[in-house]
């Protein structure tokens, strides 16, 4: 008997149809488009289910910015604000596309609680459905990792100590606290292997993880199906099913632009700041956490001394109930008010997390000297924003070069990092959120002026903590002729 191979199906004449066709024969794209988008919702479309896409759509926008940003970014501690500072004040669009990247990580919070509290009182984790709600456990805290993680690349002041006091929780961890924050930070200080690792944590592993979780988490989403109407039975649906394209896809399509341009519109209205070069000797900068941290931040100034352990214990505890609830709730009834627990437990706990972020912004601005302090540092970064950008390489290369040509200057630039002025007004005087830059005041002063107001600060310097240079004439004109070249 004669093998008589088959002969490919013809193609209608069209070029772009046969191109079509010969691709879908290679790579059977029609059916996995089929497969992608003919799922079946029981009861059909609705906004209520456009939140998933949504956080789809925003960790892609978080690639993409972040892609961008990597492109330019240096993990050392002595470059990092620099290069920051070069993309916000140099890099075409580079303040935008940072903007979208960090206002992006606050728009995937709020979708982040939408979908949860569309999930709850849904009743959409019931029937077969609790790998598919602890993989989106796991999701949750990914990301609230990755916020954690990409708040200290900046290297500006904010973002050191609020990551400082961060890392310091982790020392409260029994029995491994200690031995964990030296592995988070690289050491006992903060520097920069901390930055690596941070940054490592934030580009590779945890995207990694992401990805892999969200792959999970879309499989056991299809296994299990759409749970539908909070009135349809979790296991076996009940009401007609409707493709989810293309009603649904449009929704999350409309749902999507709308959320990218919210984000446009904020981050070109209002740039995300950076602050003065983190300085680790300013002992009056308030360390104050991103929004949604703060509730948590106000919670363990409560529970600060003796009970201290009680805000790492807590948290763990609100966790494990958390992660339980498809295992606990296991009934197939859906409406929320027939669900009082889960639904009431929930809104409790939205309600106390927000009364804590209240009482955290209202404690900071009700106490007169700290909110002087808060207006002062958001003033320092909005004044360091308006200053022109300041290479690290040439100003130290003219430092350098003049120093080694005038033996006064060399003296002078030893007795400014011997002193105090370092850590206020920061290496080769750029300036800190602690005093402001030197550089140009040799532009501005004479060196008898100079001196003047080193020997007898007047009354702005002296509000600002600068307190009378006591040294010998010599010392004093070296300290001067070496500000008087700093660019």
């Amino acid at each position: 008997m004669t093998n008589i191979p088959t002969p490919e199906p013809q193609s209608p004449n069209n070029a772009g149809t046969r191109l079509v066709a010969w691709i879908d024969r290679r790579t059977g794209i029609h059916s996995l488009l089929h497969e992608s988008l003919d799922e079946p919702i029981p009861g059909g479309a609705r906004w209520a289910y456009v939140f998933g896409s949504g956080l789809l759509f925003l960790f892609m926008s978080q690639i993409i910015t972040g892609v961008f940003l990597a492109l330019y970014y240096v993990p050392a501690a002595d470059h990092a604000h620099t290069v920051v500072s070069y993309i916000v004040k140099e890099v075409t669009s580079g303040s935008f596309i940072r903007s979208i990247h960090a206002y992006g990580s606050s728009g995937i919070i709020i979708v982040l609680v939408l979908h949860i509290g569309q999930t709850i009182l849904y009743g959409s984790y019931k029937g077969r459905r609790e790998l598919l709600w602890l993989s989106g456990c796991i999701l949750l805290a990914l990301m609230l990792g990755m916020a954690f993680t990409g708040y200290l690349l900046p290297w500006d002041e904010k973002a050191y100590f609020a990551s400082a006091v961060g890392t310091n929780l982790i020392a409260e961890v029994p029995f491994i606290g200690p031995s964990l924050q030296r592995l988070v930070r690289g050491g006992n200080q903060m520097g920069t292997l901390t930055l690596s690792r941070f940054y490592v944590l934030h580009v590779f592993m945890l995207p990694a993880m992401l990805i892999a979780f969200i792959a999970s988490h879309v499989f056991f989403f299809r296994k299990a199906g759409a749970a539908g109407p909070i009135n349809e039975n979790p296991v076996a649906p009940k009401l007609p099913a409707v493709s989810f394209y293309p009603r649904q896809v449009i929704m999350d399509a409309v749902f999507s632009v709308a959320i990218i341009g919210i984000l446009a519109f904020i981050a070109s209205k209002i740039p995300m700041d950076l602050g003065p070069a983190a300085n680790p000797a300013d002992t009056h900068f308030l360390p104050r956490p991103e929004w949604y941290y703060r509730p948590a931040f106000q919670g363990l100034k409560y529970l600060s001394g003796r009970a201290s352990l009680l805000g790492i214990v807590l948290p763990a505890i609100l966790a494990v109930i958390f992660a339980a609830v498809p295992f606990v709730d296991r009934g197939r009834e859906r409406r929320p008010w027939r669900r009082p627990v889960v639904v009431g437990g929930f809104l409790l706990f939205l309600m106390a997390y927000t009364a804590l972020g209240v009482a955290s912004y209202r404690d900071d601005y009700s106490d007169p000297g700290m909110a002087a302090q808060m207006h002062k540092q958001d003033e320092d970064a909005q004044a360091f924003m308006k200053q022109p950008f300041i290479p690290e390489s040439a100003a130290g290369s003219a430092s350098a070069a003049l120093a080694s040509a005038d033996p006064r200057i060399l003296k002078g630039q030893a007795l400014y990092q011997a002193g105090s002025c370092s850590s206020c007004h920061g290496d080769r005087g750029v300036g800190t959120a602690a005093a402001v830059a030197l550089t140009g005041v040799g532009q501005k002063y004479s060196d008898a002026e100079l001196s003047t107001l080193l020997h007898t600060p007047n009354a702005k310097m002296t509000n600002g903590g600068m307190t009378p240079v006591d040294m010998k004439d010599d010392d004093l004109a070296a300290l001067t002729s070496y500000l008087r070249q700093l660019h």
